[in-house]
This record gives structure tokens, C-alpha cells and sequence, in this order.
């Protein structure tokens, strides 16, 4: 820095001016020891001095870089601190830090891209289509619970495009496999059974279709979940009763058939 200044320095409201920074943060490097004025008004003011403006300049370029005060002091005034350890040292602390903002802003966009899609339907649509099943009753749980999957965000992505006709066409795939699956159970077959494990598979199928890529792995998952979450249970057994846990016999037999 350099500045025309009178044979008493500088004040502290010209360096605060200067360097940007407010009187008070001053008043504190001065009262730490960090950046003491050392010169004197004849008033007996204290000023600062051109080699104070230097000192200063590398004080608020370290903690630019996030050093800590008593760092900062270690590195101006300690001649066996090593700057360019200590740089290397907040090189790789800076890296980190970006790579978690890098994150954060990653997981920010993704709740973004999340929040406007999703079923694009008027409630008075969504009432025809659902019924009183409201599919988003449970958005925030799914959200926070799959958010975070690429499953998640493709199943987002594809509800986005669907029009009212599309969510009839899908729900009545719903209600017409319910009513198979349904039968097949009141009609004694085995969750092992072929019919039982085709339905199973066509099940696996239509989330695929509709939403995203289902592995027989995470279709296991799905079906543990149909019975050990209750409101799954409940969606599940209203169409038959037992049938949740009757689905998810014939899924693990369906993915055991799949995968060697």
C-alpha cells in the first residue's frame, strides 16, 4: 500500500478507509499486540506508519485464507514459522472446504430441481386421478429419506412430464394389477408360485416404466419395506387381505428365479 501521509502517519480512521476494514477490528489488532501503530502524533496519538500499512496488508491476506489471529501472529513474528508449510497446510484445508461447499451446493440444486417437478396437477386433477391417496402425503419423508438417490431424482424428473391422462393410465394399471394380485391370493396360490411371481416381476416392471431402473436387490428392499412399514401394509393388504406380505414372498422368490 502506498499513501501520501503526513510526517505523523496515518490515523486509524485513514488505515480503516484504506484496507477496508471497520475502526474497531483496528482497535483489536491493536489490543492483541498484532498490529500495534507505532508512531506518535505530536498530539501523542498513536498513527500508523507505512511499514504498519504492509504489515496490515499481510495480516488480512492470512485470514482471507482462514487463518486464525494466533496464526497469524506466529507467522509475522515468529522467524522459525515456515509461510510456505503453513500456506500448503491452508492450500489443503481451502480444498476441503470447497469440495463440501461443492456438496452443499450440489444437494441445494438437487432439493431445487426436486421442489418443481414432481405431479403436475391441479388438486381438483389429482382428486380424480388419486382419490382421497394423496401420492405426495408423504413427499417430505420420501424426500428425506431417498432425496439424496439418483432413483429419487428420476422418478422427479419423469412425474414432471406426466399429464393428467398419463397418472389415469398409470393409476389404472395400479388398480387392475391390485385386482389380479388380489384373486390370486383368495384363490390359494403360493407367493412361490409362477402366477404369483410373474405379478411380482410385472410389479418390479410398471415401477421401472413409470418412475426408474427397480434391481431385483432393491425390489427385495421394496418388499421388506411393504411389510414392515404400516402404511405400506395398509395400501397393500386393502386390496386383498394378507396380500403384503403374500407380495413380498413372491418378490424375494421372483428375484431368487433372477439372480444366479
Amino acid at each position: 500500500m502506498s499513501h501520501s501521509a503526513g510526517q505523523d502517519g496515518y490515523s486509524v480512521g485513514q488505515v480503516a478507509g484504506f484496507a477496508g476494514v471497520t475502526v474497531r477490528t483496528l482497535h483489536h489488532y491493536d489490543g492483541i499486540g498484532l498490529l500495534v501503530p507505532s508512531e506518535r502524533s505530536h498530539a501523542g496519538h498513536r498513527r500508523y506508519s507505512e511499514a504498519d500499512l504492509d504489515r496490515l496488508q499481510q495480516i488480512l491476506f492470512y485470514r482471507e485464507l482462514g487463518f486464525p489471529l494466533d496464526e497469524v501472529a506466529a507467522l509475522l513474528d515468529d522467524p522459525a514459522a515456515d509461510p510456505r508449510a503453513h500456506l500448503r497446510r491452508q492450500h489443503e484445508l481451502l480444498t476441503a472446504r470447497i469440495e463440501k461447499l461443492q456438496k452443499m451446493a450440489a444437494a441445494v440444486e438437487h432439493a431445487m430441481e426436486a421442489r418443481k417437478m414432481g405431479i403436475n396437477l391441479t388438486p381438483e386433477e389429482r382428486f380424480e386421478v388419486f382419490g382421497d391417496k394423496d401420492p405426495e402425503q408423504y413427499r417430505e419423508e420420501t424426500e428425506a429419506r431417498w432425496g439424496n438417490t439418483e432413483a429419487y431424482a428420476e422418478s422427479q424428473r419423469r412425474a414432471a412430464t406426466y399429464t393428467k391422462e398419463d397418472w389415469k393410465r398409470i393409476q389404472a394399471e395400479v388398480d387392475d394389477w391390485g385386482r389380479r394380485y388380489a384373486a390370486l391370493v383368495a384363490a390359494g396360490e403360493q407367493p412361490t408360485g409362477e402366477a404369483a411371481m410373474d405379478l411380482a416381476e410385472e410389479h418390479r416392471q410398471h415401477i421401472t416404466r413409470y418412475y426408474f431402473e427397480v434391481p431385483y436387490e432393491m425390489h427385495r428392499c421394496f418388499g421388506q419395506m411393504y411389510v414392515s412399514d404400516e402404511r405400506f401394509k395398509a395400501f397393500y393388504d386393502s386390496m386383498g387381505p394378507g396380500l403384503a406380505e403374500h407380495l413380498r414372498d413372491a418378490i424375494e422368490a421372483n428375484a431368487s428365479r433372477h439372480v444366479a
